[in-house]
């Protein structure tokens, strides 16, 4: 077996962690002994169902998600020390805060192999220009010490390299795996999900399901509601997640004479109960890596409607299996599902193309590339088992 080690600041419900946990899972079987190096602001829940899953967990106290100098010096010190004494052939870091102390440990530590995967990028919808501009920097000194970036589309990796960060030669595709047969198998019928959501039968429903923040725009479907309810008038959205713009959503669907049409279920353990439920399925992000609920939807031959940043265009065929839109542009976002709530036909046509699509984006196909990148790193180097 061959010893590696990810890391990642943090556990919690969402596409990266998901994503770090499944690789972790099928990397075991491939002979790739992974341990998970978290911080302390991991979720509790999300840590116990990682340890259920058969990942060993080590957890540092210094490595937190927010800039704090003094405790990122000390998550050096301590990775620093852990990858002297475990000494992994692989340091595999997750997400820019961890890739960032995790790569800096890693080449203290003269690790021989270092792989980065961002899981997307903070390079707009974040932050103001100076902040991104640090962290735009800091991407590019650590890009030195890494041997293979993993993006999770190709335009991951354009965004990457038209920013100076590595070259082009560095990165690898690999996108996050989604288990697609698995959750074909535990769907539930429409009509058993909507009763239990408590929506009607015949609903044009359309979903969106992530966290409440603004880099998910769920905003924007908010403002095209009152449109698609005019022009589709058995329309209902329902939003799938938490976070800190709940209450604001709900308030801007009253003010426009939407609450009604608006449906919020909080977090829940199973999406596949509640897109089960759904007609279209809404990703109006202003940033997003790959879109890991695009992939789930399309496996449960949803048609998905999504805007063009990060690497949505990359998951959705424009006009095969849903429909891409520009982003910040509510209008153009109401067209989009007003044509699809009025064209069953065309619906029907996207769904069939979903499915198959959605396979190139499944949990096999991406261990595979996964596999075949560690190989090839641990060959070069003369270091197989």
């Amino acid at each position: 077996m061959i010893p590696v080690m990810h890391v990642i600041t943090r556990l919690t419900m969402g596409g990266s962690s998901e994503n770090t946990v499944s690789m972790v899972e099928q990397l075991e079987r491939f002979g790739y002994a992974s341990t998970l190096v978290l911080g302390p602001q991991s979720e509790g829940p999300t840590v116990k169902a990682a340890r259920r899953r058969g990942c060993r967990i080590v957890a540092l106290d210094g490595l937190v998600r927010e800039v704090s100098p003094a405790r990122d010096l000390t998550a050096v010190a301590q990775l620093y020390r852990l990858f002297r004494r475990a000494r992994p052939t692989i340091v595999h870091t997750h997400t820019s805060k961890a890739g960032f102390v995790g790569r800096l440990a890693a080449q203290l530590a003269r690790v021989p192999v270092v792989v980065h995967q961002p899981h997307g990028h903070i390079f707009y919808g974040y932050w103001g220009r100076a902040r991104t501009a640090t962290f735009v920097a800091l991407e590019r000194i650590a890009a030195h010490w890494t041997d293979a970036m993993i993006a999770l589309t190709p335009r991951e990796i354009e965004e990457h390299v038209e920013r100076g960060i590595g070259r082009a030669s560095q990165y690898a595709v690999v996108p996050s795996g989604v288990p697609t047969q698995a959750l074909r198998e535990m769907a539930p019928s429409r009509t058993a999900a909507r009763a239990r959501l408590g929506l009607p039968r015949d609903a044009y429903v359309v979903a969106g399901v992530g966290r409440f923040v603004p880099i998910k725009g769920f905003d924007l479907l908010v403002a095209a509601l009152p449109a698609l309810v005019e022009r589709v008038p058995e329309t209902h959205v329902l939003l799938v997640g938490d976070g800190a713009e709940r209450e604001a959503l709900q308030a801007r669907a009253a003010v426009l004479g939407v609450a009604d049409r608006l449906h919020v279920s909080g977090t829940v353990s199973d999406v596949v109960g509640v897109l089960a439920a759904a007609d279209v399925l809404a990703a109006p992000s202003r940033n997003e890596g790959m879109g890991r609920v695009l992939v789930e939807a399309m496996a449960l031959g949803l048609p998905v409607v999504g805007t063009r940043v990060g690497g949505i265009a990359d998951v959705i065929l424009d006009g095969e299996c849903g429909l891409v839109v520009p982003p910040e542009d509510p209008p153009a976002l109401a067209e989009a599902l007003i044509d699809l709530g009025l064209d069953v036909a065309r619906r029907a046509k996207f769904a069939e193309a979903a499915r198959p699509r959605a396979e190139a984006f499944s949990t096999s196909v991406a261990a595979e590339l996964m596999r075949a990148l560690y190989d090839r790193l641990v060959q070069s180097r003369g270091l197989g088992a």
